[in-house]
């Protein structure tokens, strides 16, 4: 298409030409001046060529978006008049592109999250009303400002440094505390983001109120079951006066006794380590050293079943943490390995670092999880096989406190498991939790 009007111009232009030159030629035949016709002929035309094109150029400078391009004659008129429909073309085009726009503007208004568009560096570029209900955004003095000097909680600072957005982050409203914010970035375009803000206060209270009643519940139960506790422990003491026939059902009664008070523990622990965000005791910790004191306790708890228990630490490697909490989740770790573990099994321990920070992998050649059970091993009481669980003594809840030690000190835990040939617990470290000691 475009030869073809290329052609016709080309065409045009050549026609018109010679038109003049025979024109001119037959005036200088009447006159006997050629040259002198030719030269007049050929400078008038140049003059009327000059003369359309600063038209041409005065009117795109000067023209407005709706104005049309002037009127012309012969060729230069048909020059206008294709302006003059592209401009057209253009005119619609946009106006389509502008109704998009305007729809998906008031589509976004009436949402109740708040949406925010960011550039790569955070700066605000757009947002809907409810942004600035949720965030307390004003318009338009808050445009072009990096969002976290607005949302000033150190906790989206760093999720939005991090670059993984795959889980949402849930922090307080910065125009009210009592209220609660979850943020989900998605990154579009040449590295921007758009921020979506929900306001989940009732599933945050509904979630308080679960944990609050978990943890009263728990505390309650403990000074009767210790009651209980004694009592039995008391009776099993003198057993040569209890008679005989009571004797298995108050050793069975100990037993679950025992068991209810694991999980009571338990479920205090996860309670205490959900109250906070950050351990109070965060302090850098010889890892090498805790987790030879884990594999000793662990090579006792084997006993008769002789799992060959090994370990592999990096001595100048250190973690900033709580020790009890960091004991009590890797203890999880290692005692599962050899409760799940067949006599004489593998048991392999690793503590090393690299750039991306620090990880403790726990595999063992145990019997393996299907795959369709690892994204729900760190729910609370999810079993894989509630008669294992039974058998070996779990709640239910140990890869649950290990899941929120983890997330406590800036950590992550992945699983990794093949059936009948063994199971990796791995856990990641971000660098800043890091610490180098001296070579």
């Amino acid at each position: 298409m475009r030869s073809i009007v290329n052609q016709d111009w080309r065409g045009a232009v050549v026609r018109r030409l010679l038109l003049l030159v025979g024109a001119c030629l037959l005036l200088g035949a009447l006159t006997g001046e050629y040259a002198w016709v030719l030269a007049c002929g050929l400078a008038i035309h140049l003059a009327w060529t000059l003369s359309q094109l600063l038209r041409l150029h005065k009117w795109l400078r000067e023209h407005k978006t709706d104005e049309p391009p002037p009127d012309g004659y012969g060729l230069w008129g048909e020059v206008f008049d294709s302006i003059y429909h592209l401009q057209r073309r253009n005119q619609k085009a946009r106006g389509r592109l502008q109704a998009v726009i305007d729809r998906v503007q008031e589509s976004t208004t009436a949402l109740k999250d708040a949406v925010v568009m960011l550039d790569s560096q955070g700066n605000l570029e757009w947002w809907n009303r409810a942004a600035e209900t949720l965030l307390g955004l004003k318009t338009p003095q808050d445009s072009g400002q990096q969002l976290a000097n607005l949302v000033r909680d150190p906790r989206f600072k760093e999720y939005f440094e991090r670059g993984n957005y795959a889980e949402a982050l849930e922090i307080p409203a910065p125009t009210n505390d009592r209220r609660r914010l979850q943020f989900h970035i998605t990154r579009y375009g040449n590295r921007e983001h758009l921020l979506l803000v929900r306001d989940v206060t009732r599933l945050y209270q509904l979630e308080q109120m679960r944990k609050d009643f978990v943890a009263n519940v728990s505390h309650e139960l403990r000074t009767p079951l210790t009651v209980i506790a004694g009592y039995l422990e008391t009776l099993l003491d003198n057993v040569e006066a209890v008679n005989p026939r009571w004797l298995r059902a108050l050793q069975q009664m100990q037993q679950q006794g025992a068991r209810m008070q694991t999980l009571l523990n338990d479920l205090l622990l996860l309670a205490k380590l959900e109250s906070t965000d950050y351990p109070s005791d965060n302090q850098p910790l010889a890892i090498d050293l805790l987790l030879l004191s884990i594999k000793n306790d662990a090579q006792a708890l084997s006993g008769d079943q002789q799992h060959r228990i090994s370990l592999e630490a990096d001595p100048h490697l250190k973690l900033k943490g709580s020790e009890a909490e960091l004991r009590s989740a890797f203890s999880n770790l290692v005692f599962n390995a050899v409760k799940y573990t067949p006599a004489g099994g593998d048991i392999r321990i690793r503590w090393w670092g690299d750039e991306q920070g620090a990880h403790l992998a726990v595999s063992d050649t145990g019997m393996g999880i299907e795959t369709r059970h690892l994204p729900r091993l760190t729910e609370r009481f999810y079993r894989v096989d509630s008669s294992r669980a039974s058998n070996t003594g779990g709640t239910g809840l140990g890869l649950a406190i290990v899941k929120h030690v983890l997330l406590r000190h800036r950590g992550n835990l992945e699983i990794s498991s093949v059936p009948g040939k063994g199971s990796t617990f791995t856990c990641h470290f971000a660098a800043a939790q890091v610490v180098q000691r001296a070579r």
